[in-house]
């Protein structure tokens, strides 16, 4: 298997990113205060058949900000810059989260890029009134104490059982994801409060996936359910939270691979 772990520039800002194997192309785009590092039980399973394509996103990981608001299109160019770069054509992406937003804003710019599209813990539709007052909240209190926002974030996404059963693992997040910074966390929370809607452009996908968590704090299951339906999208669901990387991992494994084959 190859391995390769680079950089490249997008609007003079850096992009870190990494390649593994040989064939399909599948682009994994971690969610909101993760990075690359997320897909690590991931990529060496799909990379024996695939060549899997780990970006960090604007502001976050080893990658820079481009400026004070990340929208999702901003995101999907910088991806499709780096397939440029690496003379890559079609490929499948697989968004977690805030991934799968950027994942749904690149299908629409380029429609002709896109092979296929799994959202993982992840919706279509834009933010209402109240998830924007909540991004607004949670913008004042990262420009007071980023720190203390992340730390009370990252528990949030599991579910009840999971905070228990996964304690160390959530540790080890909150760790990584304290080294973003303060920028690159408003950035994204300004980028996700303007998406649009993306429904009809998940409905126009041929092959896509939506990966639900029945536990989910974040995201509605009965929501997600009527979403599923409303664009003809096939659905896997998981037993626990919103961090079906973590909570779900065989599961995810399995589906990822069904999906790819």
């Amino acid at each position: 298997m190859t391995k390769e772990k680079t950089s490249f520039t997008y609007k003079n800002s850096n992009i870190s990113y990494t390649t593994n194997g040989k064939g399909s192309v599948v682009v994994l785009l971690h969610g909101f205060l993760e990075n690359k590092e997320m897909w690590h039980d991931i990529v060496p399973l799909l990379a024996t058949k695939n060549r899997v394509i780990t970006i960090d996103l604007l502001g976050h990981g080893a990658s820079d900000n481009l400026g004070y608001v990340h929208t999702m299109e901003e995101q999907a160019t910088m991806i499709k810059a780096l397939l440029k770069h690496l003379k890559l054509r079609r490929v499948t992406l697989v968004g977690h989260s805030l991934g799968g937003y950027i994942s749904l804003a690149f299908a629409e710019l380029f429609p002709e890029t896109t092979k296929g599209i799994v959202l993982m813990n992840s919706t279509a539709q834009e933010d209402n009134l109240h998830k924007k007052a909540n991004r607004e909240h949670a913008i004042k209190i990262v420009k007071q104490n980023k720190d203390i926002f992340i730390k009370m974030a990252i528990p949030n996404l599991f579910s009840q059982e999971s905070r228990t059963l996964f304690k160390d693992k959530i540790e080890k997040i909150k760790k990584e994801a304290l080294h973003t910074s303060k920028q690159g966390v408003i950035a994204s929370l300004e980028g996700m409060k303007i998406r649009k809607n993306s429904e009809n452009t998940l409905k126009n996908i041929p092959k896509k996936l939506l990966i639900i968590g029945k536990k989910d704090p974040i995201l509605d299951y009965d929501t997600l359910l009527r979403q599923a339906e409303k664009t003809n999208t096939p659905t896997a669901i998981f037993n626990r939270g919103h961090m079906s990387h973590i909570e779900n991992l065989p599961e995810l494994q399995h589906e990822l691979l069904a999906f790819l084959k």
